[in-house]
């Protein structure tokens, strides 16, 4: 059997306030066509499929089109709910999708009913994990005391081993989980799903079984052999700009995994940081490169250029962020350093200065009488303070 690990898909979200739909359609498109050019029979989606709990219209029409063209492509489909995802209405009508191919596990009572297909060599047993939020969920795997997810994905761990256990006929397992597995990266662009703290789970809680198709972190990463995250098809962060999407492929033999590939997905649309004043930017040969691309652009100019964003989406169709940092702007940063030893209306005058203009004479006189009144209040308070110590100090001798 050959199985497609692919993961977080994000359907709904936005990059920086723009609309990523037609991106991530085309990447769906692309893993249809890996899942028909590669004979895939599983394709597996471990949690994060839409990016809200309740995804848009627009936003389910894409993510339904993309099953289509991966189940068309001759794969069954095996999603798991993660932290972005509602599980009831992701899961709502699993019942009748399954009998057609698409496969949805978002309850507790799931996790121990794995769902069985067969090949060549017998059944193999995909047992999915949603996403398991420790408050919500340790009633319903009886462990009220558990607050970390360690605890409650060990709970969940044991009733899927204990399933396995109970079917002598040499099953291969496969486990979807939605988790933060220590030795992973996050990239950024990850909700967080701390609680008290404690996010993280061992590789270790996923022993006896024979792969791991992780979802919740968005690069492509190798824990073990076979516990891995697929990362999610799209970048969803500049901070992933140099990352290469991809997805694993899996064959299991009737030993368990004999072999695990990676193929890199096509790039919808580069991400790109650009530094410089805005006329270089705008005006400079060496950024014609990047005129497609999402851009983040930082700005140098001396003095804050007016409506920047516009003149710079007049090369940029696809710029998305941008802030402006002076030349010198990292000395600025060491505000200590830069007030060290000066007066508090030297130091009040150069902030009117950095944020508007050099103060004018009257401008002066005025922070000078506030200082002084400010000032005169500080001693009140010291005088009147030291006063009721000196008070409490002659009733207590």
């Amino acid at each position: 059997m050959r199985i497609l690990h692919t993961s977080d898909w994000h359907i709904g979200r936005t990059f920086h306030g723009v609309d990523l739909l037609a991106d991530q359609e085309q990447a769906l498109e692309a893993i249809a066509a890996v899942v028909a050019e590669h004979s895939v029979d599983v394709v597996v989606v471990p949690g994060d499929v839409y990016d809200r709990s309740i995804p848009s219209g627009d936003a389910v029409l894409v993510c339904n089109k993309g099953f289509e063209a991966i189940r068309a492509a001759g794969a069954v489909i095996v999603a798991t709910s993660g932290n972005h995802d509602s599980a009831a209405r992701l899961g709502a009508g699993a019942a009748f999708s399954g009998a057609g191919g698409l496969h949805l596990i978002t309850r507790v009572d799931q996790i121990s009913s794995p769902v069985e297909l067969e090949d060549e060599h017998g059944t193999v047993a995909f047992y999915g994990i949603p996403y398991l939020e420790p408050e919500i969920t340790r009633a319903q795997l009886n462990v009220p005391t558990a607050r970390s997810h360690a605890e409650i994905l060990d709970v969940a761990m044991d009733r899927v081993r204990g399933d396995i256990a109970e079917h002598a006929d040499g099953r291969r397992s496969v486990v979807l989980a939605h988790a933060f597995v220590v030795g992973g990266e996050a990239t950024g662009s990850e909700r967080s799903i701390s609680v008290g703290g404690v996010e993280t789970v061992s590789a270790s809680a996923f022993d006896g079984v024979d792969y791991v198709a992780l979802g919740h972190l968005h690069s492509p990463q190798t824990l073990t052999d076979t516990v891995r995250y697929s990362g999610s098809p799209l970048p969803y962060s500049f901070g992933e700009r140099s990352h290469r999407k991809a997805v694993f492929l899996i064959d299991l033999d009737a030993d368990g995994v004999s072999e695990v590939g990676r193929v890199d997905l096509p790039v919808v649309r580069d991400l790109t940081q650009l530094s410089g004043t805005l006329d270089e930017l705008v005006n400079g040969d060496e950024f014609a490169y990047a005129e497609d691309h999402y851009v983040s652009a930082v700005l140098t100019d001396p003095v804050r250029p007016i409506d920047a964003m516009r003149s710079l989406q007049a090369r940029f169709p696809h710029a998305v962020h941008l802030e402006w940092q002076r030349p010198d702007g990292l000395a600025d940063l060491r505000y200590r350093e830069k007030v060290h030893g000066r007066s508090d209306l030297e130091i009040a005058r150069s902030f009117v200065a950095d944020v508007r203009s050099e103060p004018s004479d009257g401008e002066v006189r005025l922070m000078e009488a506030a200082l002084r009144h400010a000032d005169h209040e500080v001693d009140t308070q010291v005088e009147a303070a030291s006063a009721v110590g000196a008070d409490v100090l002659d009733e207590t001798a």
